[in-house]
């Protein structure tokens, strides 16, 4: 909007002269002093207490007509004050932005022009604002402008306006939310929902809008009183018009020598009522037998809702409950709660007040009370409380306390439902039961219920536990082809168990796999890998990948080294294994007790006894334990040399870790203790390792039987 076109160069030159000749006449009064001050209040939004009151000559223009009645004066005071002060604020916003919109348009006039301009302009509001008042003003600015004014200078007039009024009601409406934020009642809910776990943003947006609520409530009522006020108002004034006709209708008739007739009232009254009473609202006829059950419903609604509250205990029924509650985890409980139950008569919600208190102080004997109560009626047991308590099992891998649960939940004709069977797959997939878990995975996908992260995951690490990662990558990739992105723990979980099984492509595929998703190479990964090499005796890639780890920035740790080691074990390439070693020592690698298991396992094979000795005083510095594989070395190692005393020692720790070793440890303790004529005690291994479940290879069997029918004692043994 050009605003130049709201005044010509003559009425521009004219309002100068015009406005000197204002300022001298008025340059002493207080009404205009705000134009002759370089520090006017007309250059600031609110008023100052500094300077005098601000546009006093535009609110004399607003009540001069008022100022000829001294009566009204003496009984509006008050309304009078409040008015100007109004009217103050809202001219002295509108001329700061007019002021603006001059000042911009006229950048080369000075401030008496200015001012001026100004003062034609809230003269012509003023004015107007007296004639039609500023509702109806600013309501019809649009299609009535002032003939004062050009049509686009009255339009930014209008414009201007109702900014300003929008202003003044937001500035209203926050300083009485400030007020409404620190009343009683919200900072009594605030305290509440701070109590319960709300906290942050949530807490604080809740507090504005109970404030707010809280503010239009009031305003509403306000309101309700000013409409009930204006209309006692009309009444009365409506009974003194009628009073006053009365007494000239009166005195008209005495006149006349005629009385009138006193005319009576018109009562009016409800008809009188035949037959039953209908009730209707907006058409409905709620006197129809239906409504009641509607209440009825509501009724139960409503205390769903709004659950009661737990009966008060008192009496012997406080000590019962205070024994229920100090009862010790292999204490039987069914006693005490069916005293509990004759003297409260307890409901549901008293069930849960008290299971809540023992939850409190005992967690074990809590699980075992609740699984009690899950028979009482008054309980009222449903889906989510069979559901909870199996979750409760689960996490404390109780799995036979889980399945007793889920047994009774059955017997009582409740089938498991889309939450009850996603906690049997993490149930089950932690306990490595795969065949339970894919009863309860598929349970899931037939029931509709397309699986989520965590039930993809419990059952992936459920392959995995149980040594077939093949089966746990294809749902990997049913994951990737429902866009739902694979976590690091299942990468790692696959590539390790592929790792354990020496399946090259497998590891590799899943370290390839997890690169497209983003996940970079770590420590781990790379030890993985070159240990999955390891397994098959592959030298040179696992040396490869040892040394991209390297290039890839990470520094190789114990595990890692031991593992490299490891490799150049199954191959003999002692060379190579002390070359690395002797770099990574002067990088600053310092081994560790992986490294020296390592270590030692392979002098032992080569029987360098001396050396292998001289690597466990080097684990003994460290103050670690050597792990049950170093004694296994040591066994064969000292049962091969024929050292009676070493070998049944480390025997003995062999046998006292026995639930520790795998199959082929077993095998690896029997072949050194018959290579060494060691018979008997081999016989006795293997029968350990029966015991374990684990079937002897024929092979050993054949062995160990020819042997003992060749040698039928045990040969001279050598001291050392």
């Amino acid at each position: 909007m050009n605003l130049k076109h709201f005044f010509s160069r003559q009425t521009i030159n004219c309002i100068s002269r015009f406005n000197c000749r204002i300022l001298s006449h008025y340059r002493t009064a207080s009404t205009i002093t705000f134009f002759s001050s370089p520090n006017s209040p007309l250059l600031t939004p609110y008023r100052n207490p500094r300077y005098p009151k601000p546009l006093s000559f535009f609110g004399n223009f607003i009540h001069s007509a008022q100022a000829s009645k001294p009566s009204d004066l003496g009984s509006d005071a008050e309304n009078e004050s409040e008015e100007d002060e109004t009217m103050n604020e809202f001219l002295s916003r509108f001329v700061w932005i007019m002021r603006g919109k001059l000042a911009e348009v006229y950048v080369d006039y000075d401030k008496n022009t200015i001012d001026g301009m100004l003062l034609i302009i809230v003269g012509t509001v003023v004015s107007e604002m007296e004639k039609r008042g500023l509702e109806q003003m600013l309501g019809g600015a649009a299609a009535t402008p002032s003939q004062d004014f050009s049509e686009d200078l009255w339009k930014t007039v209008w414009e201007v306006s109702n900014i300003v009024l929008d202003d003044m009601d937001k500035a209203r409406k926050k300083e009485k939310m400030k007020a409404f934020l620190q009343s009683e009642e919200v900072k009594e809910m605030y305290r509440f929902a701070g109590e319960v776990g709300v906290r942050g943003d949530m807490l604080r947006e809740l507090r504005f809008k109970w404030a707010r609520e809280k503010m239009e409530e009031t305003e509403f009522y306000q309101n309700l009183e000013r409409l009930r006020k204006e209309d006692a108002r009309a009444r009365e004034e409506g009974n003194e018009t009628v009073s006053k006709k009365s007494e000239t209708a009166s005195k008209e008739a005495f006149d006349s020598d005629y009385v009138v007739a006193e005319e009576k009232p018109k009562v009016v009254s409800l008809p009188k009522r035949h037959g039953k009473i209908k009730y209707k609202i907006y058409g409905l006829d709620l006197s129809d037998p239906k409504w009641a059950e509607v209440a009825d419903k509501i009724h139960e609604t409503g205390e769903i809702l709004w659950p009661q509250e737990p009966k008060p205990i008192s009496g012997k029924c406080k000590l019962v409950t205070e024994k229920i509650i100090s009862l010790q985890e292999e204490d039987d409980p069914v006693p005490l709660l069916a005293e509990w139950v004759e003297l409260l008569q307890p409901s549901r919600v008293d069930w849960i007040n008290l299971l809540d208190r023992v939850k409190e102080q005992n967690t074990h004997l809590y699980l075992k009370i609740a699984e009690v109560v899950l028979s009482e009626d008054s309980f009222q047991t449903n889906m989510r409380d069979y559901s909870k308590l199996i979750d409760a099992h689960a996490k404390e891998n109780r799995l036979q306390d889980a399945e007793r649960i889920l047994k009774k939940m059955n017997d009582n004709g409740i089938l498991p439902d889309i939450l009850t069977t996603t906690i049997m797959v993490h149930m089950y997939g932690k306990a490595g039961n795969l065949d339970r878990a894919k009863e309860a995975f598929e349970s899931l996908k037939n029931q509709g219920f397309q699986p989520d992260m965590r039930v993809y995951n419990s059952m992936i690490m459920a392959y995995v536990n149980a040594g077939q990662p093949n089966l746990g990558e294809t749902l990997m990739r049913e994951m990737e082809a429902r866009d739902i992105k694979p976590t690091n723990e299942i990468y790692m979980g696959l590539l390790q168990s592929f790792a354990q099984r020496g399946d090259i492509n497998g590891a590799q595929r899943i370290a390839t796999t997890m690169q497209f998703a983003g996940f970079q190479p770590t420590l781990e990964s790379c030890t993985l890998l070159v240990e999955a090499y390891g397994q098959v005796g592959d030298c040179d890639q696992a040396r490869n990948s040892f040394d991209h780890m390297i290039k890839a920035g990470h520094k190789p740790d114990d595990r890692c080294v031991a593992s490299m080691i490891a490799v150049y074990e199954k191959k003999n390439l002692l060379d190579n294994a002390l070359n690395l070693l002797l770099r990574l020592e002067t990088d600053g690698f310092e081994p560790g007790v992986a490294t020296y298991s390592v270590l030692v396992d392979w002098l032992g094979k080569l029987q360098l006894i001396d050396e292998a000795e001289g690597l466990l005083g080097k684990i003994a510095e460290q103050g670690e334990t050597p792990p049950v594989k170093v004694h296994i070395s040591l066994c064969e190692m000292y049962a091969k040399a024929g050292a009676e005393k070493k070998a049944l020692q480390a025997l003995g720790v062999v046998e006292a870790k026995k639930d520790e070793l795998r199959p082929e440890e077993f095998e690896r303790v029997i072949t050194g203790l018959m290579d060494g004529g060691f018979l008997q005690d081999a016989e006795r291994v293997q029968g350990l390792m029966e015991a374990r479940g684990f079937a002897t290879a024929e092979r050993l069997r054949v062995s160990l039987s020819s042997a003992k029918a060749l040698r039928s004692k045990r040969p001279t043994i050598k001291k050392f």
